[in-house]
């Protein structure tokens, strides 16, 4: 080898073992700051003001928005700040028990207030502090048709309260179910010429956050339009209620399984099905469109699911800022149905569809205190076993 090549051998180790020792130190560097972030040491919440927490962020979420984190759009977003994220498909009821039993992830995000709160006390015993947002949320809705809105309609147990949509008088009809009147007893059943009873379909309330919702709706249509306050109340109210649940018989224990009935097999089966209002509007977003006589009705009161992110970590509440303020997520959220931060892009998601809704629905109640709740869960399962 000459005297030229040698040097330009040498030159090209010196330059790749350069490289090398470059790509070693940033890679370090790269680990600390993750590690940093992990510890509470820098990102967000801690660190130099303005750092952002990077890393890999995991967490449990409720079943209704597995979907969202799955869509490979919000992973890139998420990727393009630095994120990568890896949720784990939880019950909301069961995330308290998680955390009781030694989990630590970066986040929770469970579906509805009660289980929120239930998480924060378990992370307050476990000596764990978190903060809370609630970036997405959906109104609890009866989807129904519209032969049956006119009969409530005519009936006054519902009023027209936009177009093609309907307010739902939740003690004129639990007054009317508890009387065990059946379709052919109201006036105007010509159109749904049904001799079953009128009840509203209903997941399981054992296992199912939106049934226990409605639960807590009835529930205040018996008390007088007020929240159930005390536990003779919650107690006394579930006693009489509890026969609703029962004479639906089987119901499913997942999300979307009173919601199947009603798409798949129509009026017959699921003439009032109580579902979050994202089920239907995500489903008419996908299909582009609906049945034309499927319509929307909004118990008054009603209550407003909220999906709240509790986070444990400079990742997690990075990722919760994310969430709530981040324009492209808010938009894919509304394709699944979610109303955001923002309204407009729910609205512009649901407006080619077909689908009517309510802009902003206004009578909303909280529910019970979730000890009254159990109260109330459990005295149902105990009518439900006689």
């Amino acid at each position: 080898m000459n005297r030229g090549a040698r040097w330009a051998v040498t030159g090209l180790l010196v330059a790749a073992f350069a490289g090398l020792v470059g790509y070693s130190v940033w890679g370090h560097r790269q680990q600390l700051a993750i590690e940093a972030s992990a510890s509470g040491d820098g990102g967000a919440g801690g660190g130099s003001p303005g750092a952002v927490a990077t890393g890999s962020v995991s967490g449990f979420v409720a079943v209704d928005v597995d979907p969202f984190f799955a869509d490979p759009r919000v992973l890139k977003i998420l990727a393009d700040h630095g994120l990568a994220i890896h949720a784990t498909r939880a019950g909301s009821r069961d995330m308290p028990g998680k955390l009781a039993a030694g989990a630590k992830p970066d986040f929770w995000l469970p579906s509805g207030v009660l289980a929120a709160n239930q998480i924060d006390d378990a992370a307050k015993q476990a000596g764990i502090a978190l903060t809370q947002a609630a970036p997405f949320n959906s109104p609890l809705v009866v989807a129904s048709w519209t032969p049956i809105a006119r009969i409530l309609e005519a009936n006054g147990i519902a009023h027209a309260s936009g177009e093609r949509t309907y307010g739902l008088d939740m003690q004129k009809l639990a007054e009317a179910m508890l009387a065990k009147k059946r379709w052919t007893d109201l006036k105007g059943a010509g159109a749904y010429d049904m001799k079953r009873s009128i009840l509203v379909s209903t997941t399981d309330v054992r296992r199912s956050n939106s049934a226990a919702m409605y639960l807590a709706l009835a529930s205040q249509a018996l008390n007088g339009g007020e929240v159930i306050a005390d536990h003779a109340a919650a107690k006394a109210s579930a006693a009489r209620l509890a026969e609703l649940f029962r004479r639906q018989g089987f119901q499913e224990n997942y999300v979307n399984g009173n919601f199947d009935d009603y798409v798949q097999i129509g009026i017959g089966k699921a003439p009032l099905a109580f579902i979050y209002e994202y089920q239907l509007v995500g489903y008419a977003i996908a299909h582009k469109g609906i049945q034309p006589d499927m319509v929307l009705m909004y118990p008054e009161p009603t209550i407003v699911n909220k999906f709240v992110m509790l986070a444990a970590t400079p990742r997690g509440r990075a990722l919760q800022q994310l969430l709530a303020t981040d324009a492209g997520l808010q938009r894919i959220a509304a394709e699944f149905g979610l109303r955001g931060t923002d309204p407009a892009p729910f609205a512009e998601a649901v407006k080619p569809t077909g689908l009517a809704v309510q802009p902003r629905v206004q009578q909303v109640i909280d529910p019970p205190a979730y000890d009254l709740m159990t109260d109330m869960i459990d005295t149902v399962t105990a009518g439900m076993a006689q």
